[in-house]
């Protein structure tokens, strides 16, 4: 399966109605009251989902039953008077309840912009392969970063509401691991959760023609090589056209982690970028999943064909 252009949402306007859905872990209330502050100050008319304060019966560590939090996800999808899907957060929990949507009724819905990371990773990749729509790898709502720095914030608001003015991507910590040029859709999130969707039902088969985007949270060195070595071993990084790396926040010293990064993808022959920015780092770019895209690891550039927009 190679990466193909996506169908992209429309941009959103002043007014517009939008949703927070939790469909991995536990939201925490003033995090979420200060999310959706944040989204009011926008012109934009956020909607807490039912169940987004909602809490698992026996595992903490998830933000209500499986059932609960897929309903919200596609009674949100669902509903034409919601015009965006943004996540609360992350945490762990989307790869349970993926399945539990009805992905005709998915597909059969108007499109819309789906924001989120970590976690998300595994909505991104069930957008893409089983309804064919371009997502938006960004800040968690009620996530750190969104409400501390000024950028990240910044620079989603502009991708919603006017995506061609950022139709180029940089970081002024960027720079080429592997260097060159490379042309592709972008694939990708959190390493952890692309490996662990290895083998499931109508997982993407394989990242051949995209430019593959990669972090991570909390995993040490040696779990990142096991990832990194389980998508080798089952060829899904063959063919891919580039890998952009953004941040491995808590994940041991930066320079024992490029070396692991060096030597799994170092010989797969194709451009690398490092510390490019988006992820669970200090400030978060949000890039278009699903776009077609320009990669020059050289410069430390990501530029799209088009707006991820409409």
């Amino acid at each position: 399966m190679t990466a193909a252009a996506l169908r992209r949402p429309p941009r959103l306007r002043a007014g517009d109605r939008v949703a927070v859905v939790a469909p991995s872990g536990p939201i925490v209330a003033d995090r979420l009251d200060r999310g959706l502050d944040v989204l009011r100050g926008w012109d934009l008319d956020p909607v807490a989902a039912p169940h987004v304060l909602g809490t698992h019966g026996t595992l903490g560590y998830l933000a209500a039953g499986d059932e609960d939090r897929a309903h919200d996800l596609q009674a949100a999808w669902c509903d034409p008077s919601v015009k965006a899907v943004f996540a609360a957060r992350g945490g762990y929990g989307a790869q349970r309840m993926v399945d539990l949507l009805d992905w005709s009724a998915l597909r059969a819905a108007a499109p819309k912009p789906l924001i989120g990371f970590s976690d998300v990773t595994v909505l991104h990749e069930a957008f893409a392969v089983r309804a064919g729509v371009a997502t938006l790898h960004g800040p968690a709502v009620a996530g750190e970063v969104f409400l501390k720095d000024d950028a990240t914030r910044e620079q989603l608001r502009r991708t919603l509401f006017a995506p061609e003015t950022v139709r180029t991507l940089a970081s002024a910590t960027a720079r080429p691991l592997v260097e060159g040029r490379a042309r592709g859709v972008t694939v990708g999130g959190c390493l952890t959760m692309l490996a662990s969707e290895l083998g499931t039902h109508q997982a993407r088969r394989g990242a051949s023609g995209g430019l593959l985007l990669l972090e991570d949270v909390g995993e040490p060195p040696y779990r990142i090589d096991r990832a990194l070595t389980q998508l080798l071993r089952a060829g899904w990084l063959d063919g891919v056209a580039g890998v952009v790396l953004g941040s491995w926040a808590r994940c041991g010293p930066y320079e024992r982690v490029r070396e692991v990064l060096r030597d799994r993808l170092g010989g797969l022959g194709v451009p690398v970028v490092e510390e490019f920015g988006f992820g669970h780092g200090e400030t978060a770019l949000t890039v278009p999943l699903g776009v077609a895209a320009e990669l020059d690891a050289t410069a430390g550039t990501l530029r799209f064909t088009g707006p991820a927009l409409v």
